[in-house]
């Protein structure tokens, strides 16, 4: 994927900023970009909910909540992708493991994480973070978390402006 117009940054994009488009591989070698995920949203919000590693703990439980509560989200009018520099193989392994209902993006090269300043340095893969990006592409929402800090469903639901009373935990 060409992503070489990406500028990286040392710190977590910040809202109001212009959310920068990317291409990437899904788990089923489709290319999927920002800009078609906003089309395909018809006005809604998309998620970007980058983290480490398949197959460990803090990342399966957030990409079982996303797919746990899709109904909720898509409600809301969102549509959540992951992305972590795994490959596409390894998400396929990962999704189907998991039973996880969402695409899950390949930045192998870190391109997309370093130019969203979700970088984990020491370990050469993405850092935890949740980034909404509204419909004209601006980012709306972003949370940055320790590696062991999976994401609260609530939040996410409050950014979009649809928290419920019975909003679930991570």
């Amino acid at each position: 994927m060409k992503n070489d117009h990406l500028t990286p940054r040392d710190a977590p994009i910040t809202v109001g900023e212009s959310a920068p488009d990317f291409t990437l591989l899904d788990q089923d070698r489709r290319e999927v970009s920002l800009s078609g995920l906003l089309l395909e949203a018809a006005g809604g919000d998309v998620v970007l909910s980058f983290y480490p590693l398949d197959f460990t703990g803090t990342c399966t439980t957030e990409m079982e909540t996303f797919t746990r509560d899709k109904a909720r989200l898509e409600s809301a009018g969102a549509l959540v992708v992951g992305i972590s520099c795994d490959s596409f193989a390894c998400h396929k392994a990962f999704a189907e493991k998991h039973g996880l209902d969402l695409p899950l993006l390949a930045d192998m090269h870190r391109q997309v994480c370093r130019a969203y300043g979700f970088f984990w340095p020491d370990l050469n893969v993405a850092s935890r973070g949740t980034v909404v990006v509204g419909p004209d592409r601006r980012v709306t929402w972003v949370s940055a978390r320790e590696p062991g800090d999976a994401i609260r469903m609530e939040d996410v639901l409050g950014a979009l402006g649809r928290a419920d009373a019975d909003a679930d935990t991570a």
